[in-house]
């Protein structure tokens, strides 16, 4: 547990629970977040996670403008329901991605867990997206991606990291009740 890894997690623990209450004020503080595991995940060779943290950045800048440009006159973003296509559409871009990173590193780079790294920074690029279009279903793979990131991260001896993780899960479930009271459209089904 380094320094780097404790203010890692302090960081993105707020700008979790930020994004769960639907505050503007999460996407700064998880551009933040992303650049303290950016190198957080190159010192310990989580090269797909530390690549994701980048590719999070601008994912994050996107969320930022459509969240503003979704925001009502109390500050709050409306939640858009996802459709069966786009569902399907988003996890079968993971699943293709996951082959593609896993392949490229463990064949190319010195990764630790270049399979796992690379399947779980695929999906999460896809709960990323999720999120920044303002889904609630962003919340069940987000439950999902980070069940299987505790393991690796209890693996890779990032047990304060493990721990955010496991916290997350519990910030996944609140965001997604929360956000399916407050979607849009929402037949109850």
């Amino acid at each position: 547990m380094s320094m780097l890894e404790i203010v890692a997690v302090v960081v993105s623990f707020a700008a979790i629970w930020l994004t769960a209450k639907r505050n503007m004020l999460c996407w700064p503080l998880n551009l933040v977040a992303c650049a303290l595991y950016f190198k957080l995940f190159l010192d310990v060779r989580l090269y797909a996670d530390m690549v994701l943290q980048a590719v999070f950045g601008i994912g994050i800048l996107y969320g930022w403008v459509v969240w503003a440009r979704g925001r009502r006159d109390t500050g709050l973003v409306d939640v858009m329901a996802l459709s069966r296509f786009q569902a399907w559409l988003g996890l079968g871009a993971g699943a293709i991605c996951a082959v593609a990173i896993g392949w490229y590193t463990s064949h190319h780079t010195d990764a630790a867990l270049p399979w796992m790294d690379a399947t779980l920074s695929s999906f999460s690029l896809v709960a990323q997206y999720w999120t920044a279009r303002r889904h609630r279903e962003s919340w069940l793979l987000w439950i999902a991606v980070d069940i299987a990131y505790v393991g690796m991260f209890v693996v890779k001896g990032l047990m304060l990291t493990a721990g955010l993780y496991a916290v997350m899960i519990a910030l996944a479930v609140a965001g997604y009740r929360e956000w399916r009271a407050r979607q849009v459209g929402y037949d109850g089904r």
